[in-house]
């Protein structure tokens, strides 16, 4: 099995949607979401604002590569144009972190291959990935630089105006449950 915390962001188009379809497709294997944040853009572009949440899920059938092409289909399902680098976008869906778990215990990935960087370098930078996932996961740490950190401990390091621009909003993103 295994274990992926994904951020996921949008600042074009109707935000809330775009945001509710990953749910959508990931359907049971969603086992926590965010709640939806609001956020300037990160990385010097000029833009629009973008709502963020962050989820956890399972899927025993994927590893590293296999998150990354179901995040790659969704965006482009809701027709992700990757054009500028941190420009504009309908669906943003990053892998944060990825963890085998066994009967052994819980393993993280890590990669340094082409596409896929796990965990993911600049997430301990990101107020806007670190604030929602420990809204939904007190205890969660992050390797950063070989070593895990907490995510708090990581949050209370960064500048206060990144952490003040995250502002929470009142949408919430449903886990819709096939009957």
């Amino acid at each position: 099995m295994t274990r992926v915390v994904l951020s996921i962001g949008s600042n074009l188009g109707d935000r809330l949607a775009r945001l509710q379809s990953v749910l959508d497709q990931l359907g049971d294997a969603v086992q926590a979401v965010s709640p939806v944040y609001e956020t300037a853009a990160w990385g010097g572009v000029e833009q629009g604002p973008f709502l963020n949440a962050v989820l956890i899920a399972e899927d025993a059938r994927l590893d590293g590569h296999g998150w990354l092409d179901r995040a790659q289909q969704m965006e482009a399902a809701a027709d992700r144009v990757r054009g500028q680098k941190w420009g504009p976008r309908t669906l943003d869906v990053d892998l944060i972190c990825c963890h085998l778990t066994s009967l052994d215990g819980d393993t993280e990935l890590f990669s340094l291959e082409d596409g896929l960087t796990l965990p993911h370098p600049l997430a301990h930078l990101r107020a806007f990935v670190l604030i929602p996932w420990l809204a939904i996961d007190p205890g969660a740490t992050l390797t950063v630089a070989g070593g895990a950190q907490s995510v708090a401990k990581l949050i209370a390091q960064l500048d206060p105006a990144d952490r003040a621009g995250v502002r929470r909003t009142e949408f919430v993103l449903e886990l819709r449950t096939e009957s």
